[in-house]
């Protein structure tokens, strides 16, 4: 498996940390190295918001990822932020329903989703984390083989570790919402 070192970027109350404690904790039920670190401004709620999650099957040295090979950027600050940090041949996932700004980069694969706009029409608002997931899981785990970290069971698994109890009503919504993601077109 290649390294994985991705950021995932938006507004505090986006749930960008909790998407990346999805992909970390499926990295871990995975039985792989991971870190997650997350970073937010002093106010949660609309504060600027990110975390690194590494994922890999040698120990990792830092848990900052300052090279990301993917990147999830659920606004236009954190797009502007990360963009050019991704490493050649990267991966970057936009909320293009949030980010009208096309990326000028060529040497680097991205994917528009509308994940906002697609939350919200399906009944799954506050879920377009999710979607991003989904769609994360689809281009970089289903589509590239080896370069995965998770099968579709172990990604089920891990959303079902990070949904708190007492949310437990969400856990069906949160699927949907990766189901959306994992099956929408670039």
């Amino acid at each position: 498996m290649k390294n994985l070192n991705m950021i995932f970027a938006g507004f505090g109350g986006q749930g960008v940390l909790f998407a990346g404690k999805v992909a970390a904790y499926a990295g871990l039920i995975e039985n792989k190295e991971i870190s997650w670190l997350p970073s937010y401004g002093p106010e949660m709620r609309g504060g600027t918001a990110n975390c690194s999650v590494c994922i890999s099957d040698e120990p990792i040295g830092s848990p900052l990822v300052t090279t990301p090979n993917v990147l999830v950027a659920m606004n236009l600050p954190s797009l502007d932020k990360f963009i050019d940090a991704v490493e050649p041949g990267g991966t970057v996932l936009i909320d293009s329903s949030l980010i009208d700004k096309k990326v000028e980069r060529t040497d680097v694969k991205v994917h528009y989703v509308p994940a906002s706009a697609m939350a919200e029409e399906k009944g799954l608002k506050g879920l377009a984390n999710m979607i991003l997931i989904g769609k994360l899981f689809h281009e970089v785990c289903a589509a590239e083989g080896d370069f995965g970290f998770c099968t579709s069971e172990t990604l089920d698994q891990a959303i079902q570790k990070c949904v708190p109890v007492r949310k437990a009503e969400m856990l069906g919504f949160n699927r949907q919402a990766v189901e959306l993601g994992a099956a929408c077109g670039t």
